[in-house]
């Protein structure tokens, strides 16, 4: 008894966090829209954020660094409502997604950007602040979106996720339309990352596709959530 409650608290839990995961989504959308996209070098990243400190904040994505580690809730319900489908699989998904997660959030994030910048705008003399550039660029190919550790943590979390939407096919917790669109949402996402490594062109247009999916799956998930929390 005592379990059950446990676990709808969690189905509850997970469906607060399909919200705001959608939210996310959307406004991150709304960021590269009408603000910016993330910056390519660190001359532009000091130079956004000296200008606009929360449009730059925002630019390098720091509510990725808040947000992702919701994911943890979020597998965590999908792994309480699965383990009766196929325990086995399950599990070793969602250690997958944790020890992704846990390498993606230990890169060097915005926070590190934001440090170097304002040790730039106070630097006298051009020797600091070609130390302090050079120090940017090693954070730059180190962080959350090119570092070896961020980009092997990103294959562990989509492929944990891609192997819990096979789960989600063989039982009856959430139905197929749920089920493939996560299959096709983290492969394509999971393709993204590998074939970036040799063609970046086709892996930006593979993420171009699988992005908008996340607002389909996050809803299904969510809604069926909220439906196991009331049974």
């Amino acid at each position: 008894m005592k379990s059950e409650k446990s676990n709808r608290l969690f189905y509850k839990l997970g469906g607060i966090t399909c919200i705001l995961l959608i939210a996310y989504s959307l406004i991150t959308m709304l960021i590269m829209v009408f603000i910016g996209t993330p910056p390519e070098t660190i001359e532009e990243c000091f130079s956004v954020l000296q200008e606009n400190r929360f449009n730059g904040l925002l630019r390098l994505d720091i509510l990725t660094v808040f947000v992702m580690p919701l994911y943890y809730l979020l597998f965590y319900s999908l792994y309480l409502a699965l383990k009766n489908t196929d325990k086995e699989l399950v599990t070793i998904s969602t250690i997958l997604v944790f020890a992704g997660l846990t390498l993606f959030l230990a890169s060097p994030s915005v926070f590190s950007y934001l440090h170097l910048s304002d040790k730039y705008a106070t630097a006298v003399t051009e020797a600091e602040k070609n130390q302090l550039i050079s120090a940017g660029q090693a954070i730059l190919a180190s962080d959350m979106w090119h570092g070896t550790g961020a980009r092997i943590g990103g294959i562990l979390i989509q492929l944990g996720a891609l192997l819990v939407s096979v789960v989600m096919i063989k039982g009856n917790v959430f139905n197929k339309l749920t089920a493939w669109t996560g299959i096709i949402t983290h492969g394509l996402d999971f393709a993204h990352i590998i074939i970036g490594f040799f063609l970046p062109t086709w892996g930006v247009v593979l993420m171009a596709i699988a992005g908008p999916l996340y607002l389909l799956w996050f809803p299904l998930v969510g809604v069926r959530f909220f439906k196991l929390n009331r049974e």
